[in-house]
């Protein structure tokens, strides 16, 4: 289980780097549909960072119980 979590957490970081790339893209063309892509992006970042945090507790509570 403690690889599909390690899994996801990179899903979460390459939707962000899709998303900053398409900002990036997007800007100077349409600015107003950048907005959406910059809401993945933060979105994102946090549940990256979320469940990284998430999955070292995990890992570090099922190692103290053995």
């Amino acid at each position: 289980m403690i690889k599909i979590l390690k899994y996801t957490e990179y899903l979460y970081l390459a939707v962000a780097i899709i998303s900053i790339y398409k900002i990036a893209t997007l800007w100077e063309v349409d600015q107003q549909g950048t907005y959406i892509f910059i809401f993945f992006a933060i979105v994102s970042i946090a549940m990256f960072v979320f469940r990284r945090n998430y999955r070292r507790r995990f890992e570090k509570r099922k190692r103290d119980q053995q």
